[in-house]
């Protein structure tokens, strides 16, 4: 028996001698047999799967191009480039702010202090910044500037070199200033020259170039959350006493008056504010907030609201909304947090050292509302509702077409291996029956 039993086992090990010189025959180099033992490996667990409750076959709503999906600038760090982070209250982009700031693979990083908000984040061999936000350059535009302060004001500051707070007083009127556009094929801003007005749209071959250096290109990114996580988050933050009276909200060249904007409180701040007196609160800035701070506000008037009806305000506004969020370098929402991490990454070709985390308990989840407060809630902020809802279907089609590309990359890889390997066995046939 035992006999019989050692024979079984020679045997075996023979047929295993016998596959391993065959497939040194066949494949003697080391690239063929990685290929056979990575497909004989279990799948590596996708990371982007299961972070949310997308399904796994999503439905798209929207009709976007190729260009609108595809997001790849050659974003020059080295050059002129800048990367513009507009901060919208209560995102989540204080954490992605971070990000930027500690978290990415740099040939120079962001220079951290401890005890420091604000990082340096020079370009290699550079004293000049690549980066515009909260954590690099302070608020130099004003505090949390939407799309209208920002688009007139970095540039602004950048010209001048050093990072300044500027005054309404100082800001360019619209008539004759130097005005921003959109490269489309880019997702970037950049400088054009003197023109009329602020709607005009320029060319590459118009672009604004000073005498000492060539076109800039302004690569604008955001954060958009859920609108009633993030308006409970805002009332949560207020009614702890934060106020943003700092803002300055300028558009066309000034801030708006207390008549245009007046305030919901008469003390220092709202500390202590119940939520049915927030919600309240007609001239509340946290109601519709995100389409607010995203849109071109000089189209409606700034916050003279005697301009045009509400209902064609409204339109305008969330129209602008949506061009200028599909039009930006990149956009993430707060609810994806692994997927915002990917298609940064491939957008701008930059990686992060330590993963995103999706933290799903926050002080809005925590804050317990009734069926109709949620639709009081949805009903004030019904703009960014239906802007989050383009933004989030935006978001995953992109990041659904990112991924096909990078499988198709890595199929086409695959395949000139393959015909390398083949070319190889073909010419090592060859050389074997010329010597026999």
């Amino acid at each position: 028996m035992e006999d019989r039993s050692h024979k079984v086992l020679l045997a075996l090990v023979m047929l295993f001698l016998f596959a391993v010189i065959v497939l040194q025959y066949v494949c003697p180099g080391t690239e063929c047999q990685l290929l056979r033992l990575r497909a004989l490996s279990p799948a590596a667990a996708d990371p982007y799967r299961a972070e949310d409750d997308t399904p796994a076959r999503f439905v798209p709503r929207f009709n976007f191009s190729a260009g609108d999906l595809l997001r790849r600038v050659d974003f020059n760090i080295k050059g002129d480039d800048l990367i513009v982070f507009l901060h919208i209250q209560k995102t989540g982009g204080t954490t992605f702010g971070r990000h930027l700031v500690r978290n990415i693979q740099l040939e120079q990083p962001c220079e951290c202090r401890a005890g420091q908000k604000k990082c340096t984040c020079h370009r290699p061999g550079k004293r000049e910044t690549w980066l515009f936000s909260r954590f690099s350059t302070g608020w130099s535009c004003g505090l949390h500037a939407d799309w209208t302060e920002l688009t007139n004001c970095v540039p602004a500051v950048v010209d001048n070199k050093k990072e300044v707070r500027l005054r309404p007083s100082s800001w360019p009127k619209a008539k004759g200033r130097r005005a921003a556009c959109w490269d489309s094929r880019m997702g970037s801003r950049s400088l054009c020259g003197h023109i009329a007005h602020v709607g005009a749209t320029c060319t590459r071959s118009v672009l604004w170039r000073n005498e000492n250096r060539s076109f800039r290109n302004f690569y604008y990114i955001t954060i958009l959350r859920d609108p009633v996580s993030r308006y409970l988050s805002e009332w949560r933050h207020v009614q702890r006493g934060a106020t943003w009276k700092a803002s300055l909200h300028v558009c066309d060249g000034r801030s708006p008056t207390t008549e245009e904007l007046p305030s919901c409180y008469t003390g220092d701040d709202w500390s202590g504010c119940s939520l049915q007196e927030f919600m309240d609160c007609p001239y509340n800035l946290a109601n519709n907030r995100q389409v607010r701070m995203l849109s071109d506000l000089s189209l409606v008037g700034c916050y003279n609201l005697s301009v045009m009806p509400e209902e064609q305000r409204n339109k305008v506004l969330l129209d602008s909304a949506k061009e200028n969020l599909k039009r930006m370098a990149f956009f993430g929402l707060t609810e994806f947090q692994r997927k915002t991490q990917y298609l940064f990454e491939k957008t701008f070709s930059m990686n992060f050292i330590s993963p995103f985390t999706q933290y799903n308990s926050t002080r809005a989840s925590s804050v317990e509302i009734d069926e109709q407060t949620q639709q009081r809630i949805e009903a004030l902020n019904f703009l960014d509702m239906e802007l989050y809802d383009y933004a989030k279907d935006l978001f995953l089609q992109r990041y659904q077409y990112m991924r096909q590309k990078e499988h198709q990359e890595a199929r086409r890889k695959r395949q000139e291996q393959r015909k390398i390997q083949r070319a190889k066995q073909a010419r090592w046939r060859e050389q074997g029956e010329n010597g026999s």
